[in-house]
């Protein structure tokens, strides 16, 4: 694992997150007022954003088990984050270019980016079997964007905090023993209130099914039957203030487009 790391206020108190916020985020929040961000799915939990300048890859992976048919995400990226040191959301060898990698719970200051990662249990036992998720937060193309990674522990009152109300939230839904199964994932995108809702984890056709067990993403739309779903024929999705739905949520779902095996999914 590279190490590099930025400087950061690890363990702050929520108090003094909070102050962070308003002390060094009000000038830059006005700032991002106006652009966009680009979303692309790279598969699985990774994805890249495009906005103001930067580029932010979420969770690159080693192809195995769930990820074993996607192509490997070795994108150009200025800044990685990943949510843990598992492989199918944690694996930076290999990437392009010289980027910065963050990947403990903490307040970061990224060319003037704020990031947060709020830590959460990955597993249902409070962290015990894979340690602490770290879900990431940060506004971009004046965009407020929340990956809650491989989150699989309900959303309590702190964290729900400095999460605060996301413009777009990409959420887990395929469970496993790890993640949220689709009824968590329901019960998070109603604690986020979120406009758009991305989701991510599920089975697909990229994966080995003999080291699979998370479940098709038809099993979360199901149980939201009545929230608007649009299905973009494309592994891209650009997102700006002005074409925000009035009313949230509504759920988007990208198409991955780079694997033969993929193709017609």
């Amino acid at each position: 694992m590279k190490r590099r790391k930025l400087i950061r206020y690890a363990g702050a108190s929520l108090l003094a997150t909070m102050g962070s916020i308003y002390a060094s985020g009000f000038q830059k929040s006005v700032a991002q007022s106006r652009g966009s961000v680009v979303v692309r799915w790279l598969g699985h939990t990774c994805f890249l954003f495009t906005g103001d300048g930067l580029r932010i890859l979420v969770n690159p992976f080693q192809t195995i088990g769930c990820t074993s048919g996607y192509r490997l995400p070795r994108v150009e990226a200025d800044l990685v984050l990943i949510s843990s040191q598992l492989l199918d959301e944690g694996v930076v060898d290999g990437l392009p270019g010289n980027p910065e990698i963050l990947f403990e719970p903490g307040v970061y200051d990224f060319r003037g980016l704020k990031v947060e990662g709020i830590g959460i249990a990955h597993d249902r036992e409070g962290g015990r079997r894979f340690g602490t998720n770290v879900a990431w937060n940060w506004t971009q193309g004046g965009v407020k964007i929340a990956h809650l990674g491989g989150a699989a522990a309900p959303i309590e009152i702190e964290q729900k905090i400095l999460l605060g109300a996301p413009d777009v939230a990409l959420i887990p839904v395929g469970g496993g023993v790890k993640a949220y199964n689709p009824r968590e994932a329901k019960q998070a995108m109603q604690v986020l209130k979120p406009k758009i809702v991305i989701p991510t984890h599920y089975l697909t056709p990229a994966a080995d099914e003999n080291a699979c067990d998370i479940v098709p993403l038809e099993q979360f739309l199901q149980l939201n039957d009545g929230i608007p779903v649009s299905r973009i024929n494309s592994d891209r999705l650009t997102i700006s203030k002005r074409n925000l739905p009035q009313q949230g949520p509504v759920i988007k779902v990208l198409s991955y487009r780079n694997s033969v095996a993929l193709s017609q999914y």
